[in-house]
């Protein structure tokens, strides 16, 4: 079956970087694109930033862009999401999720359980 699975997550101040990582596995990881989504408190789900299935291309949401970088490496079936210059704002629980296709669509089938991260002094 599907795993998605994201750790790096935690407590980091604002200036500060986190990085990232979702482990998938139970499909053929490279011929997807994959994104990160987060979900600050109160708020509904944002999607970040997402990555072609064979890495050729990124997007991200204009309250990333400069400070957020998505990589892969499909050998080791993983997406990151490098976070640096992190504001208090950026504190939200971060999902990893499948696209449906090699480009990015935002038409997702599966989801990781998250990993939070708090920016604060």
């Amino acid at each position: 079956q599907v795993q998605l699975v994201e750790s790096g997550g935690g407590l980091a101040q604002p200036g500060g970087s986190l990085r990232l990582s979702c482990a998938a596995s139970g499909f053929t990881f490279s011929s997807y694109a994959m994104s990160w989504a987060r979900q600050a408190p109160g708020k509904g789900l944002e999607w970040v930033s997402g990555i072609y299935s064979d890495g050729s291309d990124t997007y991200y949401a204009d309250s990333v862009k400069g400070r957020f970088t998505i990589s892969r490496d499909n050998a080791k079936n993983t997406v990151y999401l490098q976070m640096n210059s992190l504001k208090p704002e950026d504190t939200a629980l971060y999902y990893c999720a499948k696209d449906t296709a090699q480009v990015v669509t935002t038409g997702y089938d599966y989801w990781g359980q998250g990993t939070q991260v708090t920016v604060s002094s």
